[in-house]
């Protein structure tokens, strides 16, 4: 529920709320629409249907189908970048050992996601795998956005232009080795932080111990 208070005392506060409510309802309309369904099964009408609005309402908010499965993507996918951020800041005195635990953390919780099972059950025409392979460009730049500035937020030092770079390749990474697992979790973060170390500790070396 929405503070009537709130529309009171900032209107603009009051209608970025409802609209935010909106694209929540919009997109949990969408994922529920996808259980037992593929995405190339599912029309922006079924979607609107569910969520009780008309199907010019949820073009209006989210523009075309694909960007409307690219926001239900990244939202969806938020709690795994949660984790990678809280696993981070848990071991800030130790940047390969938190970038490590964040990656292993990652590729844990993946595994048994529901929705990146969904993902992964996709034979690459249901219409979302390409979202996070072949058409990733939305969903790779707001990940790689996220974990640069968990990075920046701990270790300030790093130069952004290394830091951007290395959170496109962790990001990349770490994508690559749910849609196709070339072990355990520990393992290929470990693999993954070893071979990127030199230039970790390059970038980071102020916050490295002694």
């Amino acid at each position: 529920m929405i503070d009537s208070s709130t529309q009171e005392r900032d209107p603009a506060t009051y209608r970025a709320a409802v609209r935010q409510l909106l694209r929540d309802r919009l997109l949990d309309a969408g994922r529920d629409e996808l259980r037992g369904r593929a995405w190339a099964q599912v029309t922006m009408a079924e979607i609107a249907a569910a969520a009780g609005v008309s199907r010019q309402t949820l073009y209006n908010e989210f523009g075309t189908r694909d960007e409307f499965g690219q926001a239900l993507v990244i939202r969806e996918s938020s709690r795994l970048l949660d984790a990678v951020e809280q696993t981070i800041a848990e071991h800030a005195d130790d940047p390969i050992a938190a970038l490590t635990a964040a990656l292993e953390r990652f590729l844990t919780i993946a595994t048994g996601d529901p929705f990146v099972g969904l993902l992964l059950g996709d034979d690459g025409t249901g219409g979302l795998l390409p979202l996070v392979t072949t058409q990733s460009r939305p969903v790779l730049d707001w990940a790689s956005q996220r974990v640069a500035a968990a990075i920046r937020a701990n270790w300030p030092q790093a130069a952004s232009v290394d830091l951007d770079a290395l959170a496109d390749t962790l990001v990349r990474l770490a994508i690559s080795h749910v849609t196709a697992p070339g072990g355990p979790p520990a393992q290929t973060a470990a693999g993954i932080t070893g071979l990127l170390a030199p230039s970790i500790e390059r970038m980071l070396e102020a916050a490295l111990p002694n």
